[in-house]
């Protein structure tokens, strides 16, 4: 099967807009379930797989995604391209609420979580490069096609993953500030990852939801204009990926 790109969604993007002819896939994994059936249609011309990394209804925590069955039934399914599309919250004064970002860098705070295809008895440890979390090329095309349609984004970035579900403290974002983050999320990792541990392409998208804590004008962070910020920015995401697509 040929997949010309695979999306996964996160919080807000439970199911791609405009995806035609559309199939269902439950793919057998040797890492457990996936979150959920792999949705196969037609999107600008292009053959697309769509996954919600939450569940359809949005009832995985991050740090319960089974991130390793994920990526492994985007790649048998024939997925060589994979975007991310992740919920964000803004700590750099630039990146405030409805602002896409495409990011550079991560630094991970997770912990407890799957990070390697190569933890289970009897496979191959391999030491990857990470150097470049996400694969340039596509980072490039992704930001080339959000300008031909017409939508801006901050190109760079380095992407904070916390466990969640929880937001973070005034702190916890300070001490992040400092380390050089400029974005905080809950799914960045270990899916880039072990994205590069199957050998694909992958970038990311960040919808930035709100400021993090401490960060912006408000003394607390509102869980309705978290979404209603979310939701903005998710409608510009099929514009971009359909010229992307169509590149």
């Amino acid at each position: 099967m040929t997949i010309d790109l695979a999306i996964i969604g996160g919080s807000g993007l439970y199911n791609f807009p405009g995806l035609e002819n559309a199939t269902r896939h439950r793919v057998d994994t040797p890492f457990g379930a996936a979150s959920g059936d792999v949705v196969i249609g037609d999107f600008a011309g292009r053959r697309v797989a769509f996954l919600a990394r939450h569940g359809e209804s949005h009832t995985v925590p991050p740090h319960r995604v089974n991130y390793r069955a994920n990526l492994w039934a985007l790649h048998s399914l024939g997925a060589r391209r994979v975007v991310g599309v992740n919920a964000v919250g803004g700590i750099r004064a630039d990146m405030g609420p409805r602002v896409i970002v495409v990011p550079d860098q991560v630094i991970d705070y997770t912990y407890g979580r799957y990070t390697s295809f190569c933890d289970v008895e009897g496979a191959e440890v391999r030491h990857i490069d990470f150097s470049e979390p996400y694969t340039e090329a596509l980072r490039r095309e992704l930001i080339e096609a959000a300008g031909k349609a017409g939508v801006a984004v901050i190109d760079g970035g380095c992407y904070g993953a916390t466990q969640g579900p929880r937001l973070e403290t005034r702190a916890e974002i300070a001490r992040m500030k400092r380390d050089g983050c400029d974005l905080v999320g809950m799914t960045g990792m270990p899916e880039a990852v072990l994205a590069r541990e199957l050998d694909l392409a992958y970038a990311c998208l960040a919808l930035v939801a709100n400021f993090a804590a401490g960060c912006g004008d408000e003394a607390e962070i509102s869980i309705e204009e978290i979404f209603a910020h979310l939701a903005a920015a998710t409608a510009e995401v099929p514009r971009i990926l359909g010229q992307l697509l169509k590149s």
